[in-house]
């Protein structure tokens, strides 16, 4: 077994594969996606995406893939993940990347809600619409690389997948402790934090979980929330549904036969978790 750990995609991944042969297949994979997805690159196919040009756009068999995901996410969390937040995103202040960001923002004083269409013709957003892929892209990742054999597991944040029997992963809170430990073996896993990326406004703070019920910032009571799935794609919604659901995400959660597991560490650092549902 091999491991190497390499930036990406504004984050740490970290691979395990089988030999080190495998490891410029995987950061190839990385790459390509980054110049694809990325909302910071003006060259990227979401970019244009997002250019406001009205109708339908045509798009690639990889966006395809993804937006199929997101779509099928958004179903399956009552519409709370929804990847056309990216406006709010933007317009919240966070409209370059956390390295580049600095000074207080400006709230805005409202945004409007998300609207976009995925059909066998492409994508078409509705007037001040635009994606941001950020989450879904990092987990979608995983899943590739794992699927096509390239990486028995690979990490991107935190949000990783896994063909490894023995794999065990440790939870941590905000301040890097550990607070659980899963042994997670075939499957994903992905955190969702309110805590990470945040900024200043000129009346406070804001950070980057969107809800889109408001397309604010959300306020909830829970600080992080983890999930565990067969797919990377599903543990990330997963656990960002938790997370905006607050008091009530782990009851939700557990109604979920598509969430294997589900942790919440509450804003006075205490953690709750679900029973362990078997993979099927």
């Amino acid at each position: 077994m091999t491991i190497e750990a390499f930036r990406a995609m504004g984050t740490t991944f970290e691979m395990h594969a089988a030999s080190t042969d495998r490891h410029s297949a995987v950061r190839s994979m990385v790459d390509n996606h980054e110049q694809r997805f990325s909302r910071f690159r003006d060259t990227s196919e979401l970019s244009r995406l997002n250019s406001p040009t009205g109708g339908v756009t045509t798009i690639s068999a990889d966006m395809r893939s993804v937006l199929a995901a997101a779509r099928r996410m958004h179903s399956l969390t009552g519409g709370l993940v929804d990847v056309g937040v990216g406006q709010a995103v933007r317009m919240w202040g966070y409209d370059v990347s956390m390295v580049e960001l600095e000074g207080p923002r400006h709230a805005p004083d409202g945004v409007a809600a998300s609207h976009w269409e995925l059909s066998d013709q492409g994508v078409s957003l509705g007037q001040g619409t635009k994606l941001d892929l950020g989450g879904i892209v990092k987990g979608w990742t995983c899943d590739q690389a794992v699927d096509a054999g390239l990486a028995t597991m690979l990490s991107a944040g935190g949000d990783l997948r896994s063909s490894d029997p023995s794999l065990v992963v440790g939870i941590v809170d905000h301040h890097d402790r550990e607070v659980a430990e899963v042994e997670l073996g075939i499957g994903a896993l992905a955190t969702s934090s309110r805590m990470k990326r945040r900024w200043a406004l000129e009346d406070g703070e804001a950070h980057h979980l969107i809800d889109p019920r408001t397309m604010r910032p959300a306020v909830t009571s829970i600080t992080s929330a983890t999930v565990t799935a067969e797919t990377a794609v599903e543990a990330e919604a997963g656990a960002k549904a938790v997370l905006l659901f607050g008091d009530t995400g782990l009851a939700w959660a557990d109604r979920q036969p598509w969430i294997r597991q589900a942790f919440a560490i509450w804003h006075d650092g205490s953690v709750y978790a679900t029973k362990q549902r078997q993979a099927a």
